[in-house]
């Protein structure tokens, strides 16, 4: 998937917000992970704002559908 692609499909899920979009928007973290990295994720997190309507951080680190907690 591409970083584009990414910010298409997050910017969905962050415009409807709410429990199942927050899930929605961690499996396409993950994959972003996978291909890009944890900067990638870290960057598309600041740059749509998910911290606010998610909760999401930068650092988090999202694998499979999951959010396992900060990379230190």
């Amino acid at each position: 998937m591409t970083l584009d692609r990414a910010r298409q499909l997050l910017k969905v899920q962050a415009d409807f917000g709410g429990f199942y979009n927050a899930n929605s928007a961690k499996l396409i973290l993950s994959e972003v992970s996978k291909e890009h990295g944890q900067a990638a994720v870290d960057g598309l997190i600041r740059d749509l704002g998910l911290e606010a309507i998610f909760g999401f951080t930068p650092g988090t680190r999202f694998e499979g559908g999951l959010a396992l907690g900060r990379n230190m």
